[in-house]
């Protein structure tokens, strides 16, 4: 959040775009589109924080352009502010139902432009970190179990597309009512957030990702890995947690804090919703259980 906020402004004519970008350049980055079809492609590869756009164009106007932005749930987030010669009522009223934030009509007055500009861009990057704060776990830093069906159902159209495969881990920690019994639930707290760094640090590719999925339960997210790979990694996360060595005078299968983890291996397609992961990797995580807990079981189940 401490880098310069991205502007587009979009305008068939580059003298306007020269002159906000003048009024703008000192506190925004400013990126430029001079037709709607044009903006709607920076719009979709870029980070904007606003876009400044101009009603009146050659081809699609800023309305339709307004419009199609709002239609992409990628964009619809981003604030536009209408740029316009046009002053009437109606035109205001026209912009506003297409989903703009607000109206700027020209010639731009720029103390007037620099404040409304601020004001979204302030209000933005505010919603922008409320949405972020509601999908991470304020114990353990991890995303949180929202966070989690969020990316997994983008992660599983995508890897549709090519069938490739998919893990999932569920991971409880091995007697842990035990533990907040005898150490208090403050100690409890500590766990958690020790073990979630742990199993954190080992998330070392891109695209895997860990979350605290509630109470003392975890789950991770490992795309384009297979059985082989995954119950390679369940293993690291099983031992450095182990390693940690947190006293567990209540624990029946070690004298530390343990995790117990079930394993679900599948390639993805279209038809299958993430329930069929989770449903089996809990089914892993009860075998684990009842195999003595500080185990794993994993299931490759493509045929099933």
């Amino acid at each position: 959040m401490n880098s310069k906020p991205v502007i587009m402004i979009v305008d068939d004519e580059i003298a306007n775009i020269e002159m906000i970008g003048a009024i703008l350049e000192d506190d925004y980055e400013i990126l430029f589109a001079r037709s709607g079809e044009q903006a709607i492609g920076i719009a979709q590869c870029s980070q904007l924080d606003l876009i400044l756009l101009d009603v009146v164009m050659q081809g699609m106007d800023g309305y339709e352009t307004c419009r199609r932005i709002k239609l992409d749930p990628d964009l619809a987030n981003v604030p536009v502010i209408f740029t316009t010669g046009l002053d009437s009522v109606e035109c205001e009223i026209r912009g506003l139902s297409v989903g703009a934030i607000d109206y700027v009509t020209k010639p731009v007055q720029p103390v007037s432009l620099r404040c409304r500009v601020s004001n979204h861009v302030s209000l933005k990057r505010m919603r922008d970190q409320l949405a972020n704060q509601a999908l991470i776990d304020p114990l353990t830093g991890l995303g949180n179990r929202r966070m989690l069906e969020a990316l997994l159902a983008e992660e599983m159209t995508r890897l549709a597309r090519s069938r490739e495969e998919l893990s999932i881990l569920l991971m409880d920690i091995d007697y842990f009512k035990q533990f907040n019994d005898m150490y208090g639930h403050l100690e409890g707290d500590r766990c958690i957030a020790a073990v979630a760094e742990a199993l954190g640090a080992a998330m070392r590719r891109g695209g895997d990702m860990c979350v605290r999925y509630g109470g003392e339960e975890f789950a991770c997210v490992l795309p384009r890995t297979g059985y082989d790979g995954a119950m390679h990694l369940a293993e690291l996360l099983r031992s450095q947690v182990e390693a940690l060595a947190i006293p567990h005078a209540g624990s029946s299968c070690a004298p530390v804090v343990t995790i117990s983890i079930g394993v679900a291996v599948r390639r993805c397609a279209p038809d299958l919703r993430m329930k069929a992961w989770f449903e089996t990797a809990d089914r892993m995580l009860y075998d684990s259980k009842n195999e003595g807990r500080n185990q794993i079981t994993g299931i490759q189940f493509d045929e099933a």
